[in-house]
């Protein structure tokens, strides 16, 4: 397996229907639909200038393709203020499934990686879920709870989504400026990472 580090400076871009984003269906959490800019896709390879760079979206009409790459991503972002997780939403789309990560106050830094189990953060309790395969995806720095202490993103820890490859979506933990979201598949399959703006979110799309 091979983990490939996407510095700072380097992200690659990809054209995003907006309409594929915002119409995200079948939802966990409630989300409020925006006139957002398209987004900029996260691969292994091809740079581009960090933050995403705003480009005319490719038509709705002809669809996204399904990723190709299983390969592991980290990307830094610089933020004044940990960003907050509000929800994590997910639905079906032709060839893949679409899980939607909605935040507030930015984008933070995040990895998306292979593990062998889902854990909760700060305890590595293993967290009671079975899949073929799992994705975890970690925020940093960010958080998932107001400053009293009450959660953001309500819920689970375990949603079902029962989707055409991604079985689960689990809240793994947020600790110590750290979101985790675990994503339980089927099988081990390609995905890919895309940003988006207005508002802030991040999206991870695995294939069938």
């Amino acid at each position: 397996m091979n983990r490939i580090v996407v510095p700072r400076t380097l992200v690659p871009l990809a054209l995003v229907p907006l309409a594929l984003l915002a119409g995200c269906g079948s939802v966990t959490q409630s989300a409020t639909p925006s006139s957002a800019t398209p987004g900029a896709a996260v691969t292994a390879s091809a740079p581009i200038s960090s933050p995403p760079v705003s480009s005319p979206s490719v038509s709705s009409k002809a669809g996204l393709k399904p990723p190709t790459s299983t390969k592991e991503i980290e990307v830094e972002h610089a933020v004044d203020e940990p960003p907050t997780v509000t929800g994590v939403r997910f639905a079906e789309h032709g060839g893949f499934d679409r899980v939607v990560i909605d935040l507030k106050g930015g984008l933070p830094g995040y990895s998306v990686r292979w593990v062998p189990e889902l854990v909760q953060d700060g305890s590595g309790e293993p967290i009671d879920v079975r899949g073929g395969a799992y994705l975890q995806v970690s925020m940093h720095p960010a958080g998932a709870h107001t400053q009293s202490g009450s959660p953001t993103w309500t819920g689970g820890p375990i949603f079902q989504a029962a989707l055409g490859n991604v079985r689960n979506v689990v809240k793994t933990g947020d600790f110590e400026a750290v979101v985790g979201v675990g994503i339980v598949l089927d099988h081990k399959a390609a995905f890919r990472v895309i940003e988006q703006k207005k508002p802030d979110r991040l999206v991870i799309d695995v294939a069938h």
